[in-house]
């Protein structure tokens, strides 16, 4: 079983950064993404970004060029470096584990962390 576990959340004016990290535990030999998500009140969540298992990067048309994804597979986490926040940046971050075939493909989420950005 993967357990998942975010930290770094916050509190910050636009214009700040923010540093996300998310740490994997029961980590198998099965392939996994790694992945960010975001879910604002009253709306659904949405892919932040995402490192595959092949080390190939997506980024979501709002964050690219201000949000960094980083991922180190020795130590199973996968980090989120967030410049330039913008108030709609404003939500609750999701890490998102996604373990791919031939494993039996199932994605596991963390808690969440807070993201708040005033203007």
């Amino acid at each position: 079983q993967v357990e998942v576990a975010e930290s770094g959340g916050g509190s910050v004016q636009a214009g700040n950064a923010l540093r996300l990290s998310c740490a994997a535990s029961g980590i198998t030999d099965c392939k996994y993404d790694m992945s960010w998500y975001r879910q604002a009140p009253g709306k659904e969540r949405d892919l932040v970004s995402t490192v595959n298992s092949d080390g190939s990067i997506v980024y979501g048309k709002s964050v690219k060029g201000r949000f960094t994804i980083s991922r180190d597979n020795a130590k199973n986490t996968v980090d989120l470096q967030m410049n330039s926040l913008k108030p709609e940046d404003t939500a609750m971050y999701y890490c998102a584990i996604t373990q791919l075939l031939p494993c039996t493909p199932r994605r596991y989420w963390g808690q969440g962390t807070q993201v708040t950005v005033s203007s």
